[in-house]
């Protein structure tokens, strides 16, 4: 994970920007630094300090060019198979885009026989011969265009689906390949956006709206082609449209572009917000900073609406100019068709075929101005995915080039290294190290957090590059040695242990990447995974488990305690028998017993191989080798334990420091004198010793079942609900509800839009019949009418398209917003259990947010106004034909509700085929966010290769699926694509029909059947947003069922006592508990205890115990199955919870900062108000030992902490959280390993501040480290969910039981 190494990202070791105070310990000395601003853009402007050689080694890790991509980059991954695809679905767009020009050949000979019928030249007989032969040449187009749609559908569906899975892939690739300091200001949220939404919108781009396109294109062209063949001067006139068009389209896309961009760049920031507080909501619930955090995640959808209004802007204006321009061509065309007539140079024939095919073409040609959203949208987002794609990685683990070495000892030597982050130019962490790792020996490293010991590491790993000097293995410098191959040699074991969402067994076997086992058959694998397993002592507890070794851990192994996710990385370590191991404090998050199994697992495997330690806890690395003690990058002292004790220098003073003294010894509690006698075992009250004999046996009803069985099934169950269209549009339109008027003016708009069409029908037929007009003078005045009546209606639909569509899209803009701010307010409502189903990870979540409301918002503006005016038009056209002569308007109309329930059945497919394919997406989004944000452990593991092969089986199987759906829906979008053939057939057979008998003229049944078609032609046009309106609902689905799920722990529930005062007093009474996630496995099993207030109570016991659990619940983060947690004598789930929790504050094991500066992560103690006084923050900073540091950075409080607090060290982080929780002032303070990150020296202040914190409330402590706890007022030892021993530090070791074991085992003394 970025930010996983406690040093690495610290923002220390430079000298100090100003005078110490005299208080400043030595420790805080090693952490001062002088960042630069992690806002400052310009790379060179941030490393103009430093001599050229090192600027150009940091710029090379960092440097980041944005290429310049056409839409043509985005078939880049096109296999000769898929071009082959492409070119066939191509020559079925042509073919079937040509074919409705052909027709107006077919429609002109048709009119020259009506007109043959008129002056007398023809009899009915051979008219009606020649209509019918006429109406059989229609049905060969419909079959042609019928194959030609099917086939371009499927074509580009599939192809579509091929080029965004390589997409997808080749993005991971790229992403899996970079270096480390590529990640140190990148979120993983913004990674899983890329992988998502953005490559959505590449797919959209490149699949049938392409074959749509050219179709329409085809179209376009054809019609020209047939017009010159008819009148060419004519023709030549009506390119000025196309010129016209040009530019518009040049024009807008390039601001759409620029607009765009933007908007996708501040969605992308976003995500990377959402990510951080989703993978913490535990931290963003308890201390009620939701609203504060959703404030922020605001922040950047507000300027990502911004840009997004801009862009609606644009492209309305682009499209409305498209559609005027359309229909000035056709005011152009009748104008200068006469001009024509007059001068006898054309007859009305080739006029008016003429006419009608460049009408079907321009009309094609604006058909086309919606897709070229698409088009532009996904050009967009593709850009920075490519320049990912392209970043030639300084640090490439796939890269083959470099040496091999046929044998490793393990000589590991820093010889002058020089080293300075990439991301912080300004902190220098290592001015000149020397230092010679022996191979086959252990060498400690120690010292403050923020010394560069993590570096170190780091450095072993070649996760970066020094500025000075060389890293040499076995005297090669690792430079010259392939990065894969070297990594493979050694194994790491991190602070903060990452495990992947997959089961034990799995997680284990990552360690097996790159050694001949990795392929062994499963049997040999399982067998090395249970030796390493007993190695690290977690053998004992997986075998507990129900699914034993094949259960799965959850997402970053959350259904694992701390201590059991460390056991078994350190057995994915150990499995592979590497050369070198690194531990990067890896036994920190261990109970006392288990660590020193642990440790003596870890010194065995030690034994034959070149081992580097860094630890906290000096009980770990006294048997090293050689112990090495740095400060500010310098190597301050090294040598042995017993040497380094003798020398009473640095070390002597940490060992000191971290010492548990076992004597008789009581110990100052802040209670009078007269309570500080020794008490007896015999005395009664709240401090006798107590051994519970039967604490490991679990309680049972006489059903011979547990409590909690019990419990569970009297549970009701959940099904997901479903929704009809029209609750969806309610909801919608409800979150839409402030832009109602924006709203009601665009679809006022658009129905003047809609009406564009029918209107156009009428001029046309009227201009028809003038160009008709034997009288040349009334022939003049009749055109010059009509096409001073186009000319209005172009500059009415070009107000009407423009406003239509940038009110729609402004609308939709803010619908983005809405849904993506209420869908995050509503997550983080939600309870803990809700979070813990693996459905719901981090990735999945984030894809949620990013994904359903641009979904949603995909049936409101341009495609809302496109579908509103088609609707309109063919009402109009319906209403207007049936009007004018009702016969041919009922045959036509009767057509239309074939072609609206094809339409209707391909919508319910494309619904089907959406909702399965989004869980797929999901699946694999969550896979790909998981890999990326613990991006540190896969390089470690070299499991890039392994990722993409999981990644591949995912995206393959979904793009199969796909091929199937669409061979279906393409059957229902040919056929809506093609009637319109067949209603004309039937229009001029019918109408032909009528005129032979007398019963109609030709003005009416042209002007009624060019209405129909029209409105035929935009009820398939409705259609072609049909996979747009099935994602608008399954997103819609999905954000319903959010909306409406209320937790069972709902914090915005005003029910329940109010609370007002607290005064501390704690007691658990029975309660038995399970992990909803995990139903099967007893976590506490009659838990019984109390805590009296202003009690300091410490609660210890091994991995898995149930301690965290309690904490837990105290939290209200789970309610207890049976049983009852009590808090001044009221059970807590009776109180109102948001007044509950203003009472508690939480230091957490792993903490969590946010994006944003030190003030503002401080102040999120008190959820986030900004109106507090300054002396509070400084004085909540002072008591977490860290408000001197905090002074000694350039911007104080002001500094910014990174992604995830990713500029500061892990002591340090923690640090911050414990100032946020103190300045909250609680009556209860819950501290689950709070200093387990500091370094002895800040451990003994940070602890001293917290004792001194705890008087005067009540504090519950969690700890492993036993030197933290021994002045608790009140020690509960647990085991197996209960307390197997509970009284003071000296009656524990009056006892000799448990707690007597683990004290002894981290005794430090000589000969201890």
């Amino acid at each position: 994970m970025a930010g996983s190494y406690s040093e690495k990202q610290g923002i220390a070791d430079a000298p100090a920007a100003r005078p110490e105070s005299t208080t400043r310990t030595e420790v805080d000395k090693a952490e001062v630094a002088v960042p630069i601003p992690e806002q400052a853009e310009d790379i060179d402007a941030q490393l103009a300090h430093l001599p050229e050689h090192e600027r150009e080694i940091l710029q090379r890790q960092i440097e980041f060019k944005e290429p310049a991509i056409s839409y043509f980059t985005l078939f880049r991954y096109a296999t000769p198979r898929d071009l082959l695809v492409m070119a066939v679905g191509g020559i079925g767009a042509v073919g079937s885009g040509a074919m409705m020009p052909v027709m107006t050949i077919i429609f002109g000979d048709l009119t020259g026989s009506f007109g043959k019928l008129g002056s007398g030249e023809s009899d009915t007989g051979a008219f009606m011969d020649e209509v019918e032969d006429y109406t059989i040449k229609f049905i060969y187009l419909f079959v042609g265009l019928f194959f030609g749609s099917y086939i371009s559908n499927i074509s580009f569906q599939h192809t579509g689906e091929r080029l965004t899975q390589r997409i997808r892939e080749e993005y991971l690739s790229a992403i899996l390949r970079q270096n480390q300091a590529f990640f140190d200001k990148l979120g993983a949220g913004e990674i899983t956006v890329k992988i998502t939404s953005d490559t959505n919108q590449v797919q959209n781009a490149v699949s049938e709206k392409v074959g749509i396109t050219m179709m329409a294109l085809s179209m376009f062209l054809a019609a020209f082609v047939i017009g010159f063949v008819k009148a060419w001067k004519f023709t030549f006139i009506l390119i000025s449209t196309v010129v016209a068009m040009t530019l518009v389209m040049g024009i807008g896309s390039t601001l759409f572009l620029r607009f765009y961009a933007k908007s996708l760049s501040a969605n992308g920031v976003g995500g990377t917000v959402a990510e951080e507080v989703l993978s913490s909501v535990r931290n963003a619930v308890a201390f009620g900073t939701e609203e504060k955090l959703a404030r922020n995640f605001d922040v950047h959808l507000a300027i990502a609406e911004v840009w997004g209004m801009k862009t609606k802007v644009s492209l309305g204006l682009t499209i409305g100019a498209i559609m005027s321009v359309n229909f000035l061509n056709f005011g152009l065309a009748f104008w200068q068709g006469g001009e024509f007539i007059l001068r006898g140079e054309e007859d009305v024939s080739s006029i008016l075929t003429t006419l009608l095919a460049i009408m079907l073409g321009a009309f094609a040609l604006a058909g086309v101005a919606p897709n070229v959203n698409f088009f532009q949208s996904g050009t967009a987002a593709a850009k920075m995915i490519f320049a990912t794609i392209d970043r030639v990685s300084p640090l490439d683990p796939t890269a083959e080039e470099g040496q091999k070495l046929d044998n490793v000892n393990g000589n590991i030597e820093l010889r002058n290294v020089k080293f300075i982050y990439p991301s912080r130019p300004a902190a220098l962490i290592l001015p000149n190290m020397d230092l010679i790792i022996p191979a086959g020996k252990t060498t400690a490293l120690v010292g403050s957090s923020g010394s560069g010991k993590s570096t170190v590491v780091g450095l072993v790993e070649r996760f970066y590059d020094p500025v000075g000097g060389d890293v040499f293995l076995d005297g090669h410098n690792l430079k010259d040695l392939n990065l894969r191959w070297l990594r493979q040699q050694i194994s790491l074991v991190q602070q903060e242990p990452v495990l992947f969402s997959c089961t034990i067994f799995e997680n284990v076997c990552h360690g097996l990447i790159g050694t001949p086992q990795e392929t062994a058959l499963e049997e040999v694998r399982r067998k090395l995974v249970i030796n390493a397993c007993q190695m690290s002592n977690a053998d004992g507890f997986i075998n507990q488990l129900p699914e034993g070794y094949d259960t799965n851990v959850g997402q970053r192994g959350f259904l694992l305690s701390g201590g059991q996710k460390q056991r078994i990385a350190i057995a994915r370590a150990i499995v592979s028998d590497p050369k070198i191991l690194l531990l990067d404090e890896a036994t920190s998050a261990l109970d006392t017993r288990s660590e020193g199994i642990v440790q003596q697992a870890l010194d065995r495997a030690a034994e034959s191989r070149t081992t580097i330690v860094i630890a906290h806890r000096l009980s770990t690395i006294r048997n090293a080798h050689n112990i090495v003690v740095m400060s500010k990058g310098i190597i301050v002292e090294q040598g042995t334990h017993g040497e380094l004790m003798a020398k009473r220098g640095e070390y002597f003073s940490l060992v000191r420091a971290q010492q548990i003294t076992a004597s008789d010894k009581t110990y100052d509690t802040g209670s009078t004198e007269a309570e500080e006698d020794t008490i007896t075992p015999e005395e009664e009250g709240d401090h006798k010793p107590v051994i519970q004999e039967d604490a490991l046996r679990i309680f049972r009803t006489t059903t011979k079942q547990s409590v909690a069985s019990i419990a569970l099934k009297d549970k009701p169950t959940h099904e997901e609900e479903t929704y009809s269209a029209w609750t969806l549009f309610m909801m919608i339109n409800k979150l839409n509800a402030p832009e109602k008027w924006m709203l009601l003016l665009g679809g006022s708009f658009a129905v003047i839009m809609g009406g564009g069409q029918p209107v156009n029908g009428i001029l046309f037929a009227k201009s028809v019949v003038a160009l008709s007009n034997p009288d040349r003078k009334a022939l003049k005045d009749d055109v010059s009418f009509w096409a001073l009546m186009f000319l209005m209606l172009g500059l009415v639909q070009f107000v009407a398209t423009s406003i239509s569509s940038t009110c729609l899209g402004v609308a939709s803009e803010k619908l983005v917003r809405r849904v993506r701010d209420v869908s995050f307010r509503h997550l983080l409502r939600q309870e803990m259990a809700y979070f813990d189903d693996e459905s719901h990870s981090t990735g999945s979540l984030t894809t949620f947010l990013s994904t359903e409301a641009i979904d949603i918002a995909g049936l409101s503006g341009v495609t809302a106004a496109t579908i509103m005016s088609a609707i309109v038009t063919l009402i109009t056209a319906i209403v207007v034909s049936v009007t004018l002569f009702w016969k041919i308007g009922l045959v036509c109309t009767a057509c239309i509700p074939i072609l609206v329930a094809a339409g209707f059945f391909r919508l319910f497919l494309l619904r089907r085929y959406e909702q399965q394919k989004q869980k797929t997406y999901e699946r694999s989004a969550a896979y790909a966010s998981e890999a990326t944000a613990a991006i540190k452990t896969v390089a470690s593991l070299t499991r890039d290769r392994d990722v993409w092969d999981h990644y591949h089986d995912q995206l393959a199987a979904q793009t199969k699926k796909g091929l199937r759906s669409n061979l279906q829906t393409g059957i229902l979008y040919a056929f809506s694509e093609s009637i319109v053939i067949l209603i004309v057939a039937l229009g001029f057979w019918y109408g032909a029909k009528l005129i032979s008998e007398g019963s109609l003229n030709f003005e009416k049944f042209f002007i009624a059947f060019i209405t129909v078609l029209f409105g035929a032609q935009s009820a398939g046009q409705v259609f072609a947003f049909a996979s747009d309106i099935s994602k608008a609902q399954r997103a819609a689905t999905q954000v319903k069922r959010l909306l409406d799920r209320k937790p069972e722990i709902d914090t915005w529930s005003q029910e329940g006592e109010a609370l007002l005062s607290m005064e501390g007093d704690i007691e658990f009474r029975d309660v038995h508990f399970r992990y909803p996630t995990r139903p099967h496995v007893p976590v506490l099993r009659g838990l019984n205890f109390t805590v009296k207030p202003g009690q300091y109570v410490a609660l210890v016991g091994p991995s898995g115990c149930g301690k965290s659990t309690t904490i837990g619940l105290l939290e209200r983060f789970y309610d207890s199955l049976a049983g009852q947690v009590l808090v001044d004598g009221k059970d807590i789930t009776k109180l109102r919870i948001q007044d509950y929790r203003k009472h508690l504050a939480l230091v957490s094991q792993e903490p969590t900062l946010y994006q944003g500066t030190i003030r503002e992560n401080v102040l999120l103690g008190l959820g986030g108000f900004e109106d507090v006084p300054e002396e509070d923050i400084i004085n909540a900073c002072k008591a977490a030992n860290i408000h001197d540091f905090i002074m000694s950075l350039p911007e104080g409080y002001n500094t910014d902490v990174g992604n995830k607090g990713g500029m500061l060290s892990g002591g340090q982080k923690q640090r911050v959280a414990i100032a946020r929780a103190l300045i909250r002032n609680p009556r209860i303070l819950l501290l689950d390993e709070a200093t387990s990150a500091l370094d002895s020296e800040s451990e003994k202040v940070v602890q001293d501040a917290l004792d001194v914190a705890a008087k005067g409330r009540t504090t519950v402590a969690v700890a492993h480290r036993l030197s933290t706890i021994q002045k608790a007022d009140m020690i509960y030892v647990f085991e197996s969910g209960r307390i197997v021993e509970s009284g003071t530090h000296q009656e524990l070791l009056h006892l000799k039981g448990r707690y007597s074991e683990l004290v002894m085992l981290q005794a430090l003394e000589e000969g201890a």
